[in-house]
């Protein structure tokens, strides 16, 4: 019965985080849409939605290396993919707060391996992989994306260089549209997975699948979390990508949407569990700095990169707090009960303390 419970408080834990990085991301594929008015705000974010529910069915190898090789699937227990979880949404709600558009991959990364490591120790954590296939995509794909974007946007600058403004703003704002759009759909393919990997490890230690499997209620529930999420739209990290990096244009929005698809989609073949966040920031600066360099703002730049840095160990300190917190209450459902309601009633009251704020504020 227990086991049973904490089953049920797991998947729903998961299918909170893939909420939570729906919106925590949505900036990643709609921000320079919004920011260039290619599309409106409601319509971009709808358009997104649908798309990253559609890209959560193409592939499942980014599932698969999360179930099976970013820790040791034989040693994974539901308290531990439980803590990872509550690592992955703190830090989620946290960079949210401030505006930061950190990693929701590393987030949750981060929080399973920090609770593993408070579980078993490093025998329970795949060390090569995590360099393999986390810290050096980590690394190469915000810096090819913003190689990419910067040659590109060079190229097409060359080419409509000496035509009427208005021509070309209209017929990028339209190309925009097709390059989100891709955005969107290679954001789908790439992050719902995560969490199908994940409710897939639970479902392991529960004894239910076979590692390396993927249930299709896991998909279908894992890709509508991500939808709803992405259509809730978190208009805080929007504004930081799409218009605190750079003042951004329809041909520079364009560049920086189809250098961060082509980057996730290429990622997505191999397995690898990319931060979406990582390629779509590294293609606007790139866009921005092959106009110029000071047309970045780097001081914003490196506030996003700080966050980068921060977000495996931070959400793994929380993960493996959250653990240390549940294994008190033994293995069974109490523990990581007592962590959700409280959890919830923090956060709770931290909205409401926004909304009153704000209420106050709008009165003076």
């Amino acid at each position: 019965m227990h086991s049973d419970l904490l089953l049920v408080i797991v998947v729903v834990a998961a299918l909170a985080f893939d909420f939570t990085n729906g919106f925590h991301d949505t900036a990643n594929v709609v921000a320079s849409s919004i920011s260039t008015r290619a599309l409106s705000p409601r319509t971009a974010v709808l358009i997104a939605a649908a798309l990253n529910f559609a890209g959560a069915f193409i592939s499942l190898k980014v599932a698969a290396t999360v179930a099976t090789g970013i820790v040791n699937p034989a040693l994974v227990t539901q308290t531990i993919v439980f803590a990872g979880l509550i690592g992955a949404i703190v830090w989620n709600l946290v960079t949210w707060f401030f505006g930061l558009p950190s990693s929701s991959s590393h987030a949750l990364i981060g929080g399973v391996v920090g609770a593993m490591l408070a579980a078993v120790g490093t025998s329970g954590v795949e060390g090569g992989a995590i360099i393999g296939k986390v810290v050096v995509p980590a690394i190469v794909a915000p810096v090819l994306a913003l190689l990419v974007a910067g040659i590109s946007i060079v190229i097409i600058y060359w080419m409509v260089g000496r035509r009427r403004p208005g021509p070309v703003t209209k017929g990028f704002k339209l190309g925009e549209i097709v390059s989100g759009s891709m955005l969107a759909l290679a954001h789908g393919t790439n992050d719902a997975q995560k969490t199908m990997g994940v409710i897939s490890l639970a479902l392991v230690a529960h004894g239910s699948i076979k590692p390396g499997q993927v249930p299709s209620w896991v998909v279908v529930s894992s890709a509508t979390a991500i939808a709803l999420g992405t259509y809730a739209g978190g208009w805080r990290i929007i504004r930081t990508v799409g218009m605190r990096i750079i003042k951004m244009d329809a041909a520079q929005g364009f560049s920086s949407q189809a250098a961060g698809a082509t980057v996730i989609l290429a990622s997505t073949h191999f397995g690898y569990p990319l931060s979406t966040t990582h390629v779509i920031s590294g293609g606007v600066m790139g866009a921005g700095a092959a106009k110029r360099l000071s047309a970045v703002r780097w001081g914003v730049a490196g506030d996003i990169a700080l966050a980068w840095i921060l977000t495996l160990p931070g959400a793994a300190a929380v993960g493996a707090g959250a653990y240390a917190v549940a294994n008190v209450f033994g293995s069974g459902a109490l523990g990581p009960l007592l962590i959700t309601v409280i959890t919830v009633g923090v956060l709770g009251a931290i909205v409401v303390g926004r909304r009153e704020r704000h209420a106050e504020s709008a009165r003076a």
